[in-house]
Protein backbone atom coordinates (compact mmCIF):
# COMPACT_ATOMS: atom_id res chain seq x y z
CA UNK A 1 0.00 0.00 0.00
CA UNK A 2 1.46 3.43 -0.93
CA UNK A 3 2.40 5.90 1.81
CA UNK A 4 0.53 9.19 2.10
CA UNK A 5 2.43 12.42 2.74
CA UNK A 6 1.27 12.44 6.35
CA UNK A 7 2.79 8.94 6.88
CA UNK A 8 6.26 9.97 5.69
CA UNK A 9 8.49 11.20 8.53
CA UNK A 10 10.69 13.37 6.24
CA UNK A 11 7.79 15.47 4.87
CA UNK A 12 6.07 18.03 7.12
CA UNK A 13 2.32 17.71 7.52
CA UNK A 14 0.71 19.78 4.73
CA UNK A 15 -2.02 21.24 6.92
CA UNK A 16 -4.29 23.90 5.52
CA UNK A 17 -2.75 26.48 7.84
CA UNK A 18 0.78 25.56 6.75
CA UNK A 19 -0.13 25.77 3.06
CA UNK A 20 -1.77 29.17 3.54
CA UNK A 21 1.26 30.42 5.48
CA UNK A 22 3.61 29.29 2.69
CA UNK A 23 1.43 30.90 0.01
CA UNK A 24 1.32 34.15 1.98
CA UNK A 25 5.10 34.21 2.31
CA UNK A 26 5.51 33.57 -1.41
CA UNK A 27 3.13 36.40 -2.35
CA UNK A 28 4.87 38.80 0.05
CA UNK A 29 8.25 38.03 -1.52
CA UNK A 30 6.87 38.33 -5.04
CA UNK A 31 5.37 41.75 -4.32
CA UNK A 32 8.21 43.22 -2.23
CA UNK A 33 11.13 42.08 -4.38
CA UNK A 34 10.14 43.81 -7.65
CA UNK A 35 9.42 47.11 -5.85
CA UNK A 36 12.92 47.12 -4.35
CA UNK A 37 14.47 46.07 -7.66
CA UNK A 38 12.63 48.84 -9.53
CA UNK A 39 13.96 51.58 -7.24
CA UNK A 40 17.49 50.16 -7.46
CA UNK A 41 17.30 49.94 -11.25
CA UNK A 42 16.05 53.53 -11.50
CA UNK A 43 18.94 54.76 -9.35
CA UNK A 44 21.41 52.70 -11.41
CA UNK A 45 20.09 54.20 -14.67
CA UNK A 46 20.39 57.73 -13.27
CA UNK A 47 23.90 57.02 -11.96
CA UNK A 48 24.95 55.68 -15.36
CA UNK A 49 23.69 58.86 -17.04
CA UNK A 50 25.20 61.28 -14.52
CA UNK A 51 28.49 59.46 -14.09
CA UNK A 52 27.68 59.36 -10.36
CA UNK A 53 28.10 63.15 -10.09
CA UNK A 54 26.00 64.99 -7.53
CA UNK A 55 22.44 65.71 -8.66
CA UNK A 56 20.75 68.56 -6.83
CA UNK A 57 16.98 68.65 -6.43
CA UNK A 58 15.23 71.68 -7.92
CA UNK A 59 15.07 73.84 -11.07
CA UNK A 60 13.32 70.98 -12.95
CA UNK A 61 9.53 70.71 -13.19
CA UNK A 62 7.70 67.75 -14.70
CA UNK A 63 4.20 68.53 -15.94
CA UNK A 64 2.14 65.36 -16.27
CA UNK A 65 -1.28 64.30 -15.05
CA UNK A 66 -0.88 62.70 -11.62
CA UNK A 67 -3.73 60.29 -12.41
CA UNK A 68 -3.52 58.76 -15.90
CA UNK A 69 -6.44 56.77 -17.30
CA UNK A 70 -4.45 55.08 -20.08
CA UNK A 71 -0.67 54.55 -19.99
CA UNK A 72 -0.28 54.08 -23.76
CA UNK A 73 0.38 57.73 -24.70
CA UNK A 74 0.92 60.01 -21.71
CA UNK A 75 1.72 63.66 -22.57
CA UNK A 76 4.59 65.05 -20.52
CA UNK A 77 6.43 68.37 -20.44
CA UNK A 78 9.72 69.04 -18.65
CA UNK A 79 10.68 72.64 -17.81
CA UNK A 80 14.00 73.83 -16.42
CA UNK A 81 14.49 77.18 -14.71
CA UNK A 82 17.25 78.69 -16.87
CA UNK A 83 17.78 82.03 -18.65
CA UNK A 84 19.10 80.10 -21.70
CA UNK A 85 21.95 82.53 -22.35
CA UNK A 86 25.42 81.66 -23.65
CA UNK A 87 26.77 81.77 -20.08
CA UNK A 88 23.90 79.87 -18.42
CA UNK A 89 21.81 77.36 -20.34
CA UNK A 90 20.57 73.79 -20.33
CA UNK A 91 22.64 71.39 -22.43
CA UNK A 92 20.52 68.27 -21.95
CA UNK A 93 17.39 66.89 -20.34
CA UNK A 94 16.99 63.18 -19.63
CA UNK A 95 13.79 61.49 -18.51
CA UNK A 96 13.75 58.29 -16.45
CA UNK A 97 11.01 56.07 -15.08
CA UNK A 98 10.81 53.57 -12.29
CA UNK A 99 8.84 50.63 -13.65
CA UNK A 100 8.90 50.50 -17.47
CA UNK A 101 11.01 47.81 -19.15
CA UNK A 102 13.51 50.53 -20.18
CA UNK A 103 14.39 53.04 -17.43
CA UNK A 104 15.96 55.65 -19.75
CA UNK A 105 12.85 57.02 -21.52
CA UNK A 106 14.08 60.03 -23.48
CA UNK A 107 17.05 62.35 -23.90
CA UNK A 108 16.94 65.84 -25.37
CA UNK A 109 19.85 68.04 -26.44
CA UNK A 110 19.49 71.81 -26.05
CA UNK A 111 21.66 74.90 -26.44
CA UNK A 112 21.39 78.60 -25.73
CA UNK A 113 19.78 78.89 -29.17
CA UNK A 114 16.85 76.75 -28.01
CA UNK A 115 15.33 79.87 -26.46
CA UNK A 116 13.45 78.02 -23.71
CA UNK A 117 14.39 75.04 -21.59
CA UNK A 118 11.14 73.17 -22.27
CA UNK A 119 10.62 69.79 -23.94
CA UNK A 120 7.38 67.90 -24.54
CA UNK A 121 6.66 64.38 -25.68
CA UNK A 122 4.36 61.42 -25.10
CA UNK A 123 5.54 58.32 -23.27
CA UNK A 124 4.15 54.91 -22.38
CA UNK A 125 3.81 54.00 -18.73
CA UNK A 126 3.71 50.35 -17.71
CA UNK A 127 2.04 51.03 -14.36
CA UNK A 128 1.93 53.56 -11.52
CA UNK A 129 5.46 54.81 -10.92
CA UNK A 130 7.86 57.66 -10.31
CA UNK A 131 9.23 59.78 -13.16
CA UNK A 132 12.54 61.62 -12.78
CA UNK A 133 13.98 64.31 -15.07
CA UNK A 134 17.65 65.33 -14.94
CA UNK A 135 18.88 68.60 -16.46
CA UNK A 136 22.54 69.08 -17.34
CA UNK A 137 23.51 72.75 -17.24
CA UNK A 138 26.24 74.52 -19.21
CA UNK A 139 28.39 74.78 -16.06
CA UNK A 140 28.21 70.97 -15.64
CA UNK A 141 25.81 71.02 -12.70
CA UNK A 142 22.97 68.51 -12.60
CA UNK A 143 19.47 69.30 -11.37
CA UNK A 144 16.46 67.04 -10.95
CA UNK A 145 12.73 66.93 -10.55
CA UNK A 146 10.49 63.95 -9.77
CA UNK A 147 6.79 63.15 -9.71
CA UNK A 148 4.67 60.12 -8.85
CA UNK A 149 2.06 59.10 -11.43
CA UNK A 150 -0.85 56.71 -10.91
CA UNK A 151 -1.84 54.71 -14.01
CA UNK A 152 -5.22 52.96 -14.09
CA UNK A 153 -4.80 51.13 -17.45
CA UNK A 154 -1.21 50.01 -17.95
CA UNK A 155 0.91 49.88 -21.11
CA UNK A 156 4.26 48.15 -21.91
CA UNK A 157 3.15 44.77 -20.59
CA UNK A 158 2.72 42.76 -23.79
CA UNK A 159 5.06 39.97 -22.68
CA UNK A 160 3.74 39.64 -19.12
CA UNK A 161 0.83 37.46 -18.23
Amino acid sequence: MPMSLSDRPDVPDPSRRGVLRACGAFVALAVARPARADANELQAAIAAYTGRHEVKPGRVTIDVARLVDNGNAVPITVRVDSPMTAADHVRAIALFNERNPERDVARFALSERSGRAVVSTRIRLATSQQLVAIATMSDGSLWSGAIDVIVTLAACIEGEG
